[in-house]
């Protein structure tokens, strides 16, 4: 696909977005309980992701501190389907612990998975640590009408997530996936 159509296919996305944010953390959970903000959980991420949607002219809708929790975590993408959110965004659990269950909670959801999310993150991602990157199981896929992707935890990968992939391409991603 040539840049200019690109472009055109891009045209009529550049809106105001809803994003519904998700932190999944057992620890920060077990310290801090049920949630409406990241600043009550001190969640240096989920206060990363918040920033950068808002600041990038969006709104969140809703965030939620959950555990590693498979059908807590299930739940919390059940609410964020009955929100008014367009992308929905799991900030941890994605990585290859015994405890690490975001991605085995969340992608089986999934209506289509969008593979190349994940596969551009862990490619961006070298830069930043290496053959680590092998480590990471970010995901995103579609599911009713909303994107849905699952990052790792850290501010680094929050912030790589949202402002290399997720924010330059949500209006295109929810075009998509409202069609």
């Amino acid at each position: 696909m040539s840049s200019q159509s690109t472009k055109e296919h891009k045209e009529g996305t550049l809106k105001v977005y809803s994003f519904y944010l998700v932190t999944i953390s057992s620890s920060r959970f077990s310290e801090f309980g049920a949630v409406s903000s990241p600043e009550e959980a001190n969640d240096g991420s989920g206060k990363l992701m918040q920033e950068l949607v808002t600041s990038s002219g969006h709104k969140v809708t809703k965030y939620e501190l959950v555990p590693d929790d498979p059908s807590l975590i299930k739940g919390s993408i059940h609410r964020a389907l009955e929100s008014d959110a367009d992308v929905v965004i799991t900030s941890g659990g994605t990585g290859l612990a015994s405890k690490d269950v975001t991605i085995e909670s969340v992608a089986p959801l999934f209506d289509k998975d969008i593979p190349g999310f994940g596969e551009l993150f862990r490619f961006k991602s070298i830069e930043q640590i290496g053959s680590s990157v092998i480590l990471s199981r970010a995901a995103a896929g579609l599911l009713k009408g909303k994107v849905i992707f699952c990052v790792p935890g850290s501010p680094n990968a929050v912030e790589l997530a949202l402002k290399d992939i997720i924010l330059p391409e949500t209006g295109h991603l929810v075009k998509h996936a409202r069609q």
